[in-house]
């Protein structure tokens, strides 16, 4: 006898269609768990690269900053002395109050010391002077007084017989007026050629007197006489 099946215990029509929609919902959620899988992802690598971002920001050099002056020293405040109150009748002894204003010992005291005037020494009218201020000259200077010299000489014949010459260097002194004095052979060559020079030299006009301080004065003076015979 042949068994027939009715369309209600037909169950393997349907076998395709159910496997087509777990095949459906499998790709489903295959889809959902990639699509949550790259969003967990690109959560993460945000989230580092804000991390990464932060960290290099705070590494930075900071300068120390210098440390602050300290603080003034307070003043100090001296107490004032204490006071004694007493009554008006009672005699006090006076009591003198030196504060460091007064104190003498660091006060800058300046003496006044008048400049002193320098007294001018008074010229001896007696004293002779090697070297002065202004010194002694013959009228016409040096040159002329040589010249005066040589024309009022008289060569000793006695020295010019024996061939004698030389220069014989005297001294003398021109006076505050001018006049001539003291005259003295410095270097003599010969008596007869000392002689002549003397007499010479003592017959010498006045000279301009040297000065000393502005005021005439006494002046050794001194020159060479020469005798020299012609050939």
């Amino acid at each position: 006898m042949e068994i027939k099946k009715t369309p209600r215990a037909d169950l393997e029509k349907d076998k395709s269609l159910s496997f087509l929609m777990g095949l459906a919902m499998a790709l489903a959620i295959l889809f959902v768990g990639f699509e949550w899988g790259e969003k967990d992802l690109q959560v993460a690598t945000d989230s580092g690269l804000t991390a990464l971002i932060d960290e290099e920001e705070i590494e930075m050099t900071i300068q120390n900053e210098p440390p602050p002056p300290p603080p003034p020293e307070p003043e100090v405040i001296k107490e004032p002395d204490i006071l004694e109150i007493v009554e008006d009748e009672e005699e006090v002894e006076s009591i003198q109050i030196a504060s460091s204003e007064d104190d003498a010992s660091q006060a800058q005291v300046e003496t006044y010391v008048a400049p002193v005037e320098e007294e001018e020494e008074e010229v001896d009218e007696n004293f002779i002077f090697v070297t002065v201020e202004k010194m002694p000259e013959f009228p016409g200077g040096t040159l002329a007084l040589l010249k005066w010299i040589s024309d009022n000489i008289n060569y000793p014949p006695i020295a010019a017989e024996n061939g004698i010459s030389g220069r014989v260097y005297c001294t003398f002194t021109v006076n505050a007026d001018g006049s001539v004095s003291d005259v003295e052979v410095a270097r003599p060559v010969d008596p007869n050629l000392d002689k002549e020079a003397l007499r010479v030299l003592k017959k010498l006009p006045k000279f301009q007197p040297g000065e000393q301080r502005g005021k005439p004065v006494r002046v050794k003076y001194s020159v060479p006489v020469r005798f020299q015979l012609k050939q």
